[in-house]
């Protein structure tokens, strides 16, 4: 009886902790429905303000909700670009609201085409007669960019503001992989396709360092072009040549040398800063705490201003970040996600098809299936624009290619038109051990590809041939898409990469300007006038679990914010560091098969999906590595 007592009191321990799990989990379904309905929107007469937390990204990502419950800490915020736009666009002719209000003490960045956009619709709402004001502890290069084309911009006493300008280290494994004998086996075709460089080198090659330093030079000087558009007396040249001089004038102070600089106008805290935007858009009328004032977030106005849909519809497909295949996304741009977005919309009676592209590029084969999906809108007569956005390079380019016409800004990095895969193998490790292989085979392919014994010629030759025809096939959709002979193309070809001014220049662009202008232009073909045409948003809804698990653990629009001062910001870079880590490995040991991807453009975050990878690469991929 002892022991069928104490079973019954086990199972019964195991119903309640059953039920008490489906209750919960009821609980947070039926909050994550709540939450995802609209809510009336509250819009005070004040400051319209934006609190990022976060970073500015083309496309908001899910938080995966089991990492975020089992760590305890929210993922960075993320702030959709055409969101801030919007916001700023609609307050321009709001009587409710009186100034605009920047507070970027967590801000992150958002890459340079994204803060341009910004920066240009913030120019906007000024010649409405309306202030702009920003306040930060530490000011980098994007934030700059806003502060830049403010009336006021206000640091912290403890702050400052720094220009870094882009380029830096990058991590190369030769050395590591030949202290343990690990073979990584490169094909490639592109003379400045840097991307596998990293497990062949100890440094960068003659090539790949002519690449970044005309990429990133031109980079630089249209960042420096646009502050001082915004800050024509800003002292640049000290600020980026002479730091040391610069900041010792000022006695190590660099809040007083930020203003010296004309970087930022006023030092005070947050409480001042706060009193200044109450003196122009009012007190907080249910807030009575020092530095208070009238404002608005950003949600809630979104919310008030919601969305044109007057007139047809101009179908906008969103792909950002590293494209994969499988549903990996939003965020990740996975082939089956968006080619299914693609389809669904086939049926719908749209005027025609904006492809607005953020990405550095990944698996052909994914890039490939997305590409068909916008040919078969192609196929119904509709007129097609890309608008590309921070980086558009390698894959990102080659869906690109069905476009009847190709929109990029100046600071877009866009190109690297070449194919590479890797493949480790482990021979000299295991040799070094004292392991060593024998068989037999009945052909040259047998039991190929071999992780213990490496590859035969013949491995090695059906590689590189797949690589080299698909090198073949990208100059082929590029040459039919710009109207040039493969040969043309392959001369600016060749895995390099371009800034938009240059790629306009030799034919892989054919004319700036954003997204609106790419709306605009397919309007136009469409025979639509203003007024008779409204932007349709093909998009993944965001995952409600997601939404409710932020609320639940205390977060807001985006992730826990923290504070960034200088040495925050600049130690950021050591994160930035660990995430290159991770993707080189990730690109080194993951079941992928040939890549279109580009090393110099912005690093982009590992996707969490796993690729399928090309029919016999990943094949070969998959039998190497497990």
């Amino acid at each position: 009886m002892s022991f069928a007592g104490k079973v019954w009191r086990l199972l019964v321990g195991i119903k309640d902790a059953l039920a008490l799990l489906f209750l919960l989990l009821f609980f947070v379904v039926l909050f994550a429905a709540l939450g995802s309905r609209p809510s009336p929107a509250v819009v005070r007469d004040g400051a319209l303000l934006f609190e990022l937390d976060g970073m500015v990204v083309e496309e908001k990502s899910n938080a995966d909700p089991f990492e975020v419950v089992l760590s305890g800490t929210l993922p960075d915020g993320e702030y959709a670009v055409r969101d801030i736009v919007r916001a700023i666009d609609a307050a321009a002719g709001d009587k409710r609201i009186k100034a605009i209000a920047f507070d970027l003490s967590s801000f992150l960045g958002g890459g340079q085409v994204h803060m341009q956009e910004i920066a240009g619709a913030l120019d906007r709402f000024r010649r409405s007669g309306k202030k702009v004001l920003t306040y930060a502890l530490a000011y980098g290069d994007d934030a700059l960019t806003i502060a830049a084309h403010s009336d006021e911009a206000w640091v912290d006493p403890l702050g400052g503001a720094l220009i870094l300008g882009p380029g830096g280290e990058r991590l190369y494994y030769a050395g590591l992989l030949e202290r343990f004998d690990v073979n990584a086996r490169v094909y490639r075709v592109g003379s400045f396709k840097s991307a596998v460089e990293p497990y062949m080198l100890s440094g960068m090659s003659d090539e790949a360092r002519e690449n970044a330093e005309a990429l990133y030079q031109a980079m630089f000087e249209e960042y420096l072009a646009n502050i001082s558009k915004g800050r024509p007396g800003a002292k640049l040249d000290l600020v980026t040549q002479d730091v040391p001089g610069w900041i010792a004038a000022s006695n190590g102070d660099l809040a007083r040398a930020s203003v010296a600089a004309g970087l930022v106008d006023k030092i005070g805290d947050r409480t001042q800063f706060g009193e200044r935007m109450a003196e122009i858009g009012g007190k907080d009328a249910w807030d009575d705490r020092p530095g208070a004032y009238a404002a608005t977030e950003l949600k809630p106005y979104l919310a008030d201003i919601g969305e044109d849909d007057a007139g047809k519809a101009i179908g906008v497909i969103t792909i950002a970040g590293e494209i994969v295949e499988g549903e990996a996304g939003p965020g990740t741009a996975g082939s089956d996600r968006i080619a299914a977005l693609l389809d669904d919309a086939l049926n719908r009676d749209l005027a025609g098809l904006v492809v607005r592209v953020d990405s550095p590029g990944g698996t052909v084969t994914g890039a490939e299936e997305i590409r068909r999906a916008i040919l078969r809108h192609k196929a119904k007569g509709i007129p097609i624009a890309v608008s590309m956005a921070n980086v558009a390079a390698s894959g990102g380019y080659w869906v690109s290619t069905p476009a009847d016409r190709i929109f990029a800004e100046p600071e877009t990095i866009t190109g690297s038109i070449g194919i590479y895969t890797v493949i480790p193998t482990f021979e000299g490790t295991l040799a070094s051990f004292g392991v060593t292989t024998d068989g037999v085979r009945t052909t040259p392919l047998s039991g190929q590809p071999d992780l213990a014994a490496g590859f035969t010629p013949e491995t090695e030759a059906v590689l590189q041939a797949t690589v080299e025809d698909g090198y073949r096939r990208f100059l082929s959709l590029v040459s039919e898409s710009r109207k040039k002979t493969p040969a043309q193309i392959d001369e600016i070809a060749q895995g390099r990469v371009w800034d938009g001014g240059a790629a306009r220049q030799i034919g892989l662009v054919d004319q700036f300007g954003g997204l609106d202008n790419a709306l605009e232009w397919v309007a136009g073909q469409a025979e639509l006038e203003k007024g008779e045409w409204h932007a349709e948003y093909l998009a993944t809804s965001l995952d409600p679990w997601s939404a409710a698990i932020a609320s639940m653990l205390g977060g807001g629009e985006g992730g826990q914010p923290e504070a960034r001062d200088i040495t925050a910001m600049v130690g950021a870079r050591q994160e930035a560091l660990l995430s290159r880590l991770a993707g080189d490995l990730s690109r080194l040991l993951g079941t992928r098969g040939a890549q279109a991807y580009c090393l110099e453009c912005p690093t982009q975050p590992v996707p969490r999906a796993e690729p399928r990878g090309n029919a016999l690469t990943s094949l070969l991929g998959r039998l190497a590595l497990r």
